[in-house]
């Protein structure tokens, strides 16, 4: 991207800077306490309780989702765009899955499970992932309900109408997967609750090379009508 006149940046003394500096700063905390309440309000929402049945297949065979939390009573999934019939994994959900392993290593001690998901069989699954290099536990849901209904799946029908519930909306932006992640948490006697879920640009603060790019002078520096444009499997760049 060149310089715009909107970009072009102004050369000051140190003493200028600093001041310019000191005046962002107090924005960037305002921001970050408010970024605390958001979050604290994100945990005080209403849980719901899982009712349904379903099951996963996974390194560790047929599982539950009870047994997806690993003995822990946090569970983490993102919804990975990858469907049956499809060769490999959508690309973008593969852009946030590179930043996975590192939040592997940490979040079993705060008592939390890392799983992926998706409807794609396991064998395809597993042949991607070690062709991606990533070592986080991925399950295929395709035999049950679970993407249908976290809403990050939709039937041919929903599709071919061109209207879909996605992100708390209708949309006409209709595909039959989209991204996500969601959260359960497994009380001592095993019931499992629903507790949040969050999707499209909820999902942002997941990708950590967006959050570096956010910091450096040309930004995301992406085409505004197609900003996913540039991203490739980690292996084709």
């Amino acid at each position: 991207m060149t310089a715009t006149k909107r970009n072009k940046p102004t050369i000051v003394s140190h003493d200028r800077w600093i001041a310019a500096r000191t005046k962002l700063l107090k924005k960037e905390k305002e921001f970050t306490r408010a970024r605390d309440d958001l979050a604290r309000m994100r945990r005080a929402l209403p849980w719901e309780r899982v009712e349904k049945s379903y099951a996963f297949e996974g390194p560790d065979g047929k599982e539950t989702l009870a047994q997806l939390f690993g003995g822990r009573s946090q569970l983490f999934v993102y919804h990975f765009m990858f469907a049956p019939g499809d060769t490999e994994g959508c690309p973008i959900c593969s852009f946030w899955a590179d930043h996975y392993d590192g939040a592997g290593l940490h979040l079993p001690q705060r008592d939390v499970s890392f799983v992926v998901v998706s409807r794609a069989p396991f064998a395809a699954i597993e042949r991607f992932k070690q062709r991606m290099g990533w070592r986080f536990k991925w399950v295929s849901s395709g035999n049950s309900d679970f993407n249908y209904d976290l809403g990050v799946s939709f039937t041919p029908e929903q599709v071919k109408r061109g209207s879909v519930f996605y992100n708390y909306a209708t949309t006409d932006f209709a595909m039959p997967d989209r991204e996500g992640a969601s959260v359960f948490y497994r009380d001592p006697g095993g019931t499992v609750f629903h507790t949040y879920s969050s999707y499209a640009r909820g999902i942002d603060l997941l990708n950590g090379t967006y959050n570096v790019l956010d910091l450096v002078p040309k930004g995301r520096d992406e085409d505004p009508d197609e900003p996913v444009s540039w991203v490739r499997h980690h292996d084709r760049y």
